[in-house]
């Protein structure tokens, strides 16, 4: 069991992250790569991630295990910023830190809870071995994430969506309750299921909530709880596939004066109703333009509560710019 504790002034710094995390992105969907589950979600993008890889599992998979604890010096806080921004703080890593938490994940191995000897040089701070930690990472980034960039990033920006109406609708309680059920909100306390019995003390630091793309069941904080203190927790998903096809031929309906206008309403988040009224057209008129546009890759739809909110995608938004190309992870 994970148990959050917060204080009035932790309550008062929640804060929602403003963007994917591409380093968290990248460990996490390393457990993703190998699991057999959500082979809806997931199946396709296992299939073309592992035709793009080469040589870089064998380090990760000696540093992350399919569950349990991975080192905390793998995702940075910094990696919010960008890839290589994460990596470069990842290279800084004190040769102290590297070797006590690399101790800790060979004491959770079940079976031999010593270092592999590709692991020993990198527990030494050696900066060849840094150098192969931080090579093996970009390279599986550019395998498995880096394609996909565009969809995990609109996927996590739904998700943000969902959670700041929320805390618009009832404060930061609203958004703590609104989180995904493996969360649950137990005023003053967090609670989640979890591998390992955890007490966080939050102590008027706050708390950084990290949607993310690839953590599904379980959410993750760092096991250092001197570290700035960060959840990272499911985004929610449609039920559609993760990772739909490219070049949908539904773009060849974007057409038309009132789409754009239904676009435009989109823009910043709303309801079904909210952009009926928006757009000056009917319901059932919203709720199909909507679909059209969530068809084309343009919009992405989640539930909250009884009704859904709308938002649009890093094409949608692009398009809205006037085809100005989305930002890239990096």
């Amino acid at each position: 069991m994970l148990r959050i504790h917060f204080t009035g002034d932790d309550l008062a710094r929640v804060r929602m992250a403003a963007r994917p995390d591409v380093l968290w992105e990248t460990i996490l969907s390393f457990h993703r790569l190998r699991e057999r589950r959500r082979a809806l979600m997931f199946g396709e993008w296992r299939a073309e991630t592992r035709v793009r890889l080469s040589g870089e599992t064998r380090l990760l998979a000696a540093l992350v295990p399919p569950r349990g604890y991975f080192p905390d010096f793998l995702t940075p806080p910094e990696g919010a910023g960008g890839l290589e921004a994460g990596l470069e703080a990842l290279r800084a890593t004190p040769p102290a830190r590297l070797h006590s938490e690399l101790a800790l994940a060979a004491a959770g191995r079940a079976t031999t809870p010593v270092l592999p000897g590709r692991l020993s040089a990198l527990a030494e701070g050696r900066p060849e071995a840094l150098a192969g930690l931080v090579g093996a990472l970009r390279s599986y980034h550019r395998a498995a994430i880096e394609p996909y960039w565009p969809h995990i990033q609109a996927t996590v920006e739904a998700d943000r969506a969902v959670r700041g109406r929320a805390l618009l609708d009832g404060g930061a309680g609203e958004l703590l309750a609104s989180l995904p059920p493996v969360l649950r909100w137990r005023a003053p306390v967090l609670e989640a299921d979890y591998p390992a019995e955890r007490e966080l003390h939050l102590d008027g630091r706050g708390l950084l909530l990290q949607p993310s793309f690839f953590c599904r069941g379980t959410p993750v904080v760092y096991r250092d709880t001197g570290l700035p203190p960060v959840l990272v927790y499911p985004a929610a998903h449609s039920c559609a596939p993760a990772f739909g096809e490219s070049g949908d031929p539904s773009l060849g309906k974007l057409v038309g004066h009132t789409r754009s206008v239904v676009l435009q309403a989109i823009r910043y988040g709303c309801t079904t109703s909210e952009l009926a009224r928006r757009a000056g057209v009917s319901l059932a008129s919203a709720s199909q333009h909507a679909a059209v546009l969530r068809e084309a890759g343009l919009v992405v739809t989640l539930r909250h509560g009884n009704a859904v909110l709308h938002t649009v995608t890093p094409l949608g938004a692009a398009l809205l710019r006037g085809g100005a190309t989305a930002e890239a992870a990096g």
